[in-house]
């Protein structure tokens, strides 16, 4: 009797393995994000403190670009303007 309530308990705890691995490797998969993103962010600060004209020159690219797609996309609303000072407003908190 045991044997047959064991067998019959198995598939069911194979799904639950299953479900568990799946969310195991998602999460080991956000972790990996994560430190990605934490690597780089503690690569642009150091690449920052080190230069800090790198920041000026960033904004400068950033200005350029947003001009280039203005004009290639026909934009004259000034909203590539408000999206470049808030990027900018929000890097230096980030860090």
């Amino acid at each position: 009797m045991s044997d047959s309530s064991s067998a019959s308990e198995l598939p069911g705890r194979n799904d639950d393995v299953l479900e568990l691995n799946k969310n195991l490797e998602r999460m080991v998969e956000d972790t990996e994000n994560m430190s990605a993103q934490l690597t780089w962010m503690a690569y642009d600060m150091v690449a920052l403190r080190t230069n800090p004209e790198e920041g000026a020159s960033m904004r400068q690219l950033e200005e350029a670009y947003q001009r280039c797609r203005a004009a290639v996309f026909g934009d004259s609303a000034p909203e590539p303007e408000g999206e470049t000072d808030s990027a900018s407003a929000k890097k230096p908190a980030e860090m």
